[in-house]
């Protein structure tokens, strides 16, 4: 049975990425040219300071170098933290997202944006905005019942920090 590059890297660095008290959210090898891109997303519950993401690039660049998993050819290493507006795919993503506008498509075809108030094994309590003026409404959805699901970039919204402020 022969494993797969990504699954090799995987089992390679997931250990360095979890002494780091980071999740290993993504590894993607691409073409860039003439040489490959080596692209790992890393995220954790409290986010992912650029000082971090450089520390664990040395740290990763070190053990690749050890072994052959990259092969001989040239490549770039880049290591960084999901996108704000990134899916959400995993319970651990949701729960991440408590607080925040997502936009759900649903399996029955209906999409649906609102504020994700709470997580569980099951599903999510959501708070749909008003329309027009009208009070926003409670609504649970099921994990089974989404399809898709990505987190709204907002503007004009403060956050936490400033609202304590």
């Amino acid at each position: 049975m022969s494993t797969t590059q990504s699954d090799r890297l995987r089992a390679l660095l997931e250990p360095l990425v979890s002494a780091e008290g980071l999740d290993l959210e993504d590894i993607e090898v691409s073409r860039a040219g003439r040489r490959r891109m080596l692209r790992i997303v890393v995220d954790s519950d409290e986010g992912v300071e650029l000082d971090t993401c450089a520390e664990l690039s040395r740290a990763v660049s070190e053990k690749l170098d050890e072994t052959d998993v990259m092969g001989e050819d040239e490549y770039v290493l880049e290591v960084s933290s999901p996108g704000a507006d990134r899916p959400l795919s995993e319970h651990r993503h949701y729960v991440r997202a408590i607080g925040r506008l997502a936009k759900l498509q649903l399996h029955d075809g209906s999409e649906l944006i609102a504020r994700i108030l709470t997580v569980d094994d099951e599903g999510l309590d959501l708070e749909v905005p008003g329309v027009k003026g009208r009070k926003p409404t409670a609504r649970r959805v099921a994990f089974a019942d989404i399809a898709k699901a990505r987190v709204e970039i907002e503007f004009s919204r403060k956050d936490k920090k400033e609202e304590e402020a």
